[in-house]
């Protein structure tokens, strides 16, 4: 089924199209295939469907979501869906001219891209595509368009385009951010002498929930443990606890980090997490429009290299958006495998970074701050900044 969302001078595109034309024209791309949930989300305006939500498997295949863009031509879009989507359609149209709910699995979805993509392409055409969200099936039906056209990464592209967010998309990842900081600080708050770390996580699950987040993970310390990972461990007076989770807020993601103490932290423990704010906010001061993004980088490294705690404590930033990381691309390898690619380029009024600073103390725990900020064109803003020091348990 082949269905006409709206006429091509009516259309409204939910992204800045002049901006991916431009990209896609750097890039040497005519025709764009996106085919991760995440791009195809960005693309479609944050729609995500809720039948694959949580799992791309049925059957013997999965579901395979697949936005076509022609560069220059919106008006030749095209969105090939699970059969079921119809009913979003009818609900909600999608701003795709396009519209083709009738897939089962990534054969179907390849066959009625390529069918579509043929109606379009070129002789010679290069064809934009997501290699690592695209599967092999799909992906050898592309490389039969014929007529010279040529496969290319494009993820570069699509990065690009989501590196600078809109009022919208801020106001989002500032709602994720607060929201989590609000959950984190309630279960601090909730958590008492003998609960353990499983039961700790699942408190902070439920209190995401209820705030209107998709709960996405969190990695948990108790006492001088350095182990995150769910566990019979419970926690005892006097020591720490380090509570890091990620909440997804309409499709926007908020990952932050927080402490807390059973009791009062002693004069070692306020010492310790001075010196990892300390970092923080060396890094934080050199964050503004026009400011190169390794700046922030090579303030919080000295910083901490200044630092007695240096020996064990890590520091290092990334992008963050519709994923945990994303452009800007400040850092090498560290700890994700990527190139750090935009060290080297001025920061953008409307980028999203994450800002960390992580100790393993020896003898006292895991102690870490993990602070989201947008940048502005003076400096930046802070999203959930509450409770940036100890915070007691148990009360």
């Amino acid at each position: 089924m082949n269905i006409k969302s709206q006429a091509a001078g009516e259309i409204a595109i939910p992204f800045d199209h002049e901006k991916l034309d431009r990209l896609m024209d750097a890039a040497g791309l005519d025709i764009l295939v996106a085919t991760s949930k995440h791009n195809v989300q960005y693309l479609l305006g944050g729609y995500k469907f809720i039948f694959f939500a949580a799992m791309d498997a049925i059957g013997h295949s999965r579901y395979l979501p697949v936005l076509v863009y022609e560069k220059g031509r919106p008006e030749n879009a095209a969105y090939i869906a699970n059969r079921m989507e119809g009913a979003e359609h009818a609900n909600r149209p999608f701003w795709t001219p396009t519209f083709q709910p009738a897939t089962w699995n990534s054969v179907d979805a390849g066959n009625l891209a390529a069918e579509h993509i043929r109606k379009l392409a070129k002789p010679g055409a290069r064809i934009g595509i997501e290699p690592p969200f695209l599967p092999s099936d799909t992906h050898a039906i592309l490389e039969q368009l014929g007529n010279s056209t040529k496969l290319v990464d494009a993820t570069a592209t699509f990065e690009r385009l989501r590196a600078v967010k809109t009022p919208e998309e801020l106001s989002k990842l500032r709602a994720a951010s607060e929201l989590i900081t609000d959950s984190m600080l309630a279960t601090i708050e909730w958590a008492n002498e003998g609960v353990t770390k499983t039961e700790i996580i699942e408190r902070l699950r439920r209190e995401e929930t209820k705030r209107g987040l998709h709960f996405e993970y969190c990695l948990l310390t108790l006492g001088s443990s350095h182990n995150r990972a769910a566990s019979p461990q419970a926690w005892k007076k006097g020591e720490v606890l380090s509570i890091d989770s990620g909440g997804n807020f309409h499709g926007y993601i908020g990952d932050l980090c927080r402490m807390g103490v059973l009791g009062e932290p002693d004069a070692e423990l306020e010492d310790l997490l001075s010196e990892v704010n300390a970092v923080q906010q060396a890094a934080f001061a050199k964050i503004r429009a026009g400011a190169l993004g390794g700046d922030l980088i090579a303030a919080g490294e000295q910083r901490l290299k200044q630092s007695h705690v240096a020996p064990y404590t890590d520091f290092f930033a990334h992008g963050m958006g519709v994923i945990t990381h994303e452009a800007p691309f400040l850092m090498t390898n560290h700890p994700v495998t990527y190139e750090g690619v935009d060290a080297g380029n001025p920061l953008e009024a409307g980028m999203v970074l994450s800002v960390e600073t992580t100790m393993l103390h020896p003898s006292r725990g895991f102690i870490k701050l993990e602070d989201t900020l947008a940048v502005t064109e003076t400096g930046c803003e802070m999203f959930g900044e509450r409770g940036r020091g100890w915070n007691r348990g148990g009360r």
